[in-house]
């Protein structure tokens, strides 16, 4: 069983992916480009390898116009040498990646320019697969399409353009159900006649349901799809956005709910792709509650990450925490979250938020310059009579974090919760 998440993460240092217009995609704007992101991507590996990260779906967009005539450049021999470092981190440390094209990539679109580009970006993200040297299991996610007013049509035309894919490719395709168009019975139907695996969506199946069947039903429905050298089946799950249009992705997962999910569908024998708005955060915070080690070392790290975040919450809750993780023979990580998920969501309160930030500032009270001291205590003032927002003050404290190289805080989640 693995829990992963999806192309970016949050609150990683240099893993940023950089892109570019057409006008200015020059060969050496390019080159430049695809260098920054292949560094990315191997800082997020390592990141995820320290994490013990072991599902991850890389971004499409590495390779700037990756499938596009726009880049002419062989980056597959030019980086080749990258491409094997990266990909023998990810083999040594048993992690699983996939690719996911966007939404333009249309397989069974009735115009054949449409179909044509489609065809040629499942090449360049097998390709990309390929580099890295990745087995079969290593899967490529896509949609069946649209509709164009006729579904039953909509599905055999999919069918037919699937047949005009390299074997390779067919291997690494795995189809997923939709949101608005296609549901989990669609897609099986189209899984099953062409022996293509169905990945399992929960919350395209809330938005867009075949009937009122379980997960666990449509789950051990798609199992049905996935042969051996597929690898372990793999689900996508996500928690609705309770502010937003339904399908819409949560910023955090909810541990309690996910917990529920996770023993009502057996979820040691899957590999869950989390999609959620904080990626990493979510990641781990699951992983950890329902890991066998149960090794308290994994709590305390990440409550090195989220104390001043809770400090400015809830003091309380606070030492609630530095209480609780003191028996260092009790290892209940769901107990832990649900502590955290209260506190990050009660609202803000100056008086928690300056005993959070004076705390932070300890860190440069002793190296800081005057001038940045009196930017600091200024700041402060000015959040008390509501002159500036909390966060002005917290990018002062971060800017200080880079530049005295406080790892401790740089590695923290308190410049990105709120």
């Amino acid at each position: 069983m693995s829990i992963g998440y999806a192309c970016l993460t949050v609150g990683v240092h240099n893993a940023g992916f950089k892109s570019c217009t057409i006008k200015n995609a020059g060969y050496e704007k390019l080159l430049g480009l695809i260098e920054h992101n292949l560094t990315s991507l191997e800082n997020i590996i390592d990141y995820n390898i320290e994490n013990n990260i072991n599902l991850f779906r890389i971004s499409s967009d590495i390779i700037p116009f990756g499938s596009s005539v726009v880049n002419n450049i062989p980056w597959w021999d030019i980086f080749e040498e990258r491409f094997q470092i990266i990909g023998e981190k990810i083999k040594k440390s048993n992690m699983r990646v996939s690719m996911h094209p966007g939404q333009y990539t249309v397989l069974n679109s009735p115009k054949h320019e449409v179909v044509h580009r489609a065809v040629e970006d499942l090449i360049y993200h097998n390709h990309f697969l390929d580099c890295l040297n990745a087995g079969r299991d290593s899967k490529i996610i896509l949609h069946i399409g649209g509709v164009y007013g006729d579904k039953k049509s909509a599905i055999m035309r999919f069918m037919d353009n699937y047949k005009l894919l390299d074997e390779n490719i067919k291997n690494r395709l795995v189809i997923e159900n939709d949101d608005k168009s296609f549901n989990v019975r669609d897609v099986l139907e189209a899984g099953v006649q062409l022996n293509i695996p169905v990945v399992y969506d929960n919350l395209h199946n809330t938005a867009n349901p075949y009937d009122n069947s379980s997960d666990d039903f449509w789950i051990k429905e798609c199992s049905k799809t996935w042969n051996i050298s597929d690898g372990r089946q793999k689900v996508h799950y996500s928690q609705q956005n309770p502010h937003k249009k339904k399908g819409s992705h949560s910023e955090t997962i909810g541990i309690n709910e996910f917990m529920e999910f996770y023993k009502h569908v057996g979820g040691e024998n899957l590999d869950i792709m989390l999609e959620v708005k904080d990626k990493n955060i979510s990641c781990i915070k699951c992983i950890n509650s329902t890991v066998q080690h149960e090794n308290i070392k994994y709590l305390e790290k990440e409550w090195s990450r989220y104390k001043y975040s809770v400090l400015e919450k809830s003091p309380e809750v606070y030492l609630k925490i530095r209480q609780m993780l003191k028996n260092k023979n009790v290892y209940d990580a769901v107990g832990f979250y649900n502590i955290l998920e209260f506190a990050m969501s009660k609202k803000e309160e100056k008086g928690h938020a300056i005993n959070s930030l004076q705390h932070v500032w300890g860190y440069f009270k002793g190296v800081a310059t005057e001038n940045e001291k009196s930017i600091f205590m200024k700041l402060v003032d000015e959040y008390m009579k509501s002159e500036t927002s909390l966060q002005t003050v917290k990018s002062h404290l971060k800017k200080l974090t880079i530049k005295y190289r406080q790892e401790y805080l740089k590695n923290s989640y308190y410049f990105i919760l709120s």
